[in-house]
């Protein structure tokens, strides 16, 4: 492929991805983002065009000059992804289009992914049942992207903490060839707060810190605009802070971590265990429901207004505002998001993070930041795993 032709495909490829998570964009602003001339990039659009990726959308309404006319992609493309969201006891899948639009409805099974020696097996025989499922021709699937907790190198494929797999192999590369399609594997934290750059509270932003409550706690960093990783793309431990006076033992091995306090999965312990010893609860009725994980439960009786639920939630939400706090001190964040499946109840924990803001940190810089529930909460792991595939495909 000669250089003139590999860089025709890499600004289609960034047009498509821009066209992703901006839906409707001008040719102008599509010059801007890909910082190529006017000229270069209205060639390839028309290219897209007439491949059928891209479609005209009219004209930008008025704003005093000639109206521009505005692209976005073609939903009537057929392309599609497969998302699939990796949690410590639920795994999710979906398939969109190239809009956003899900092709096939959200399939879920129960996968204790760090107790289950077979929980890998499981997970690739619930994406290839899907997969057929979905009836999707192979060749219009752009490929696969996997969220999951864990320490995660995104570059060579492989979570230190999950899934091992055979040595000399990789766990992208084992996926792929299991599946026979590229697939591609981030941290969930990274990929919520990467939906939640692209297509949520912070859109547009340049610091921002997106806490992932979910069975764990975690934590996406936003830094100048962009996903943050650190040296070895390990940062935004946040649920390992040690600011816990509980003597439990955390799940990486230490104590005193955030997360022996706030995480769903510790929330729900502690509400069944005082039900079990006879306090009154909603719960109670709950958690003979088998069908739900006691989690859900939890945040079902928690946004009811069950009083034992919401005092569990009131405390755990105390000692989050407390790393809360930590975190702006240490960033000067313009923005913190609630995020994340537990985030649903995300306005209930506000009063008592809110309470521990003004308790331990300066106000100065508490001030400065503002603190907001995300509104694609339970959806943002699986667009960060659909916009983690138009990120690094080569596919299209």
């Amino acid at each position: 492929m000669s250089a003139t032709i590999k860089k025709s495909a890499q600004l289609r490829r960034e047009i498509l991805r821009h066209l992703y998570s901006g839906f409707s964009l001008s040719l102008n602003e599509l010059s801007k983002l890909t910082q190529k001339s006017l000229p270069i990039v209205t060639a390839v659009v028309n290219e897209l065009i007439t491949d059928e990726f891209v479609i005209s959308d009219g004209l930008a309404p008025s704003s005093g000059g000639r109206r521009p006319s505005m692209f976005l992609l073609n939903p009537k493309k057929e392309r599609y992804i497969v998302s699939v969201a990796v949690d410590q006891m639920v795994s999710r899948m979906v398939i969109y289009n190239l809009t956003h639009q899900i092709q096939l409805p959200l399939q879920v099974i129960e996968i204790d992914t760090y107790n289950d020696e077979k929980a890998l097996q499981k997970l690739i025989a619930f994406v290839q049942l899907n997969l057929e499922k979905s009836a999707i021709h192979q060749d219009h699937i752009v490929g696969i992207g996997i969220g999951m907790p864990g320490f995660v190198n995104i570059e060579e494929g492989i979570n230190y903490t999950i899934f091992p797999v055979s040595e000399g192999d990789n766990l992208r590369d084992y996926l792929s060839e299991k599946l026979n399609l590229p697939v591609f594997i981030d941290n969930d934290s990274s990929l919520i707060a990467m939906a939640e750059l692209k297509f949520g509270k912070a859109k547009g932003k340049q610091d921002v810190m997106v806490i992932n409550m979910g069975w764990g706690t975690g934590l996406g960093m936003i830094i100048d605009g962009k996903i943050f990783r650190g040296h070895s793309g390990f940062a935004g431990e946040f649920s390992h802070i040690p600011l816990s006076g509980s003597n439990q033992l955390c799940s990486c091995g230490k104590r005193g971590c955030l997360e022996v306090e706030t995480s769903l999965l510790v929330m729900a312990k502690k509400a069944k265990a005082q039900v079990e010893s006879g306090v009154e609860s909603s719960m109670k009725r709950l958690f003979l429901d088998a069908s739900k994980q006691d989690g859900d439960h939890f945040l079902e009786a928690a946004r009811s207004g069950d009083p034992l639920a919401v005092s569990i939630l009131s405390d755990a939400s105390f000692h989050l505002g407390k790393g809360v706090a930590t975190l702006i001190h240490i960033m000067n964040p313009e923005k913190i998001v609630l995020s994340g499946r537990g985030a649903i109840a995300g306005k209930m924990f506000m009063p008592s993070i809110q309470q521990a803001i003004n308790e331990f940190c300066i106000p100065r810089i508490a001030e400065c930041t503002h603190i907001e529930v995300s509104e694609i909460a339970n959806d943002a792991e699986l667009l960060g795993a659909a916009n983690m595939v138009m990120e690094r495909t080569e596919f299209l």
